[in-house]
């Protein structure tokens, strides 16, 4: 199975464009993906997902909008480094901590 094609940003947004175009002079919102895929050489199925997206990030369906979950995936890395250095920071404490105690052999 090939790899999947990388499609330009301005040709995702002029199809999704187009679809909304369509949409809005026919009045239907069923059939308007097919014709225009075909029309510009595009996966019907990846242009679905990107009108599906486009509807999401305008706010006319519930889901979570590209940018919230941009900057949801930016806070989780962000989380997991701090969790990684907390980690580090008692492991390091914990030995200092041995290394001053006079109680203990070393």
């Amino acid at each position: 199975m090939p790899a999947p094609r990388k499609y330009p940003a301005e040709l995702r947004e002029r199809t999704v464009r187009l679809v909304f175009e369509i949409r809005q002079k026919t009045g239907q919102k069923v059939g308007s993906v097919s014709p225009v895929a075909t029309q510009l050489g595009v996966h019907r199925e990846a242009l679905r997902e990107w009108v599906k997206r486009a509807v999401i990030d305008v706010g006319q369906r519930p889901g979570t909008s590209t940018v919230d979950a941009q900057r949801i995936a930016e806070l989780e890395r962000e989380n997991r480094e701090l969790r990684r250095s907390v980690k580090t920071l008692k492991a390091a404490s914990a030995f200092f901590a041995r290394e001053l105690d006079p109680r203990l052999p070393r």
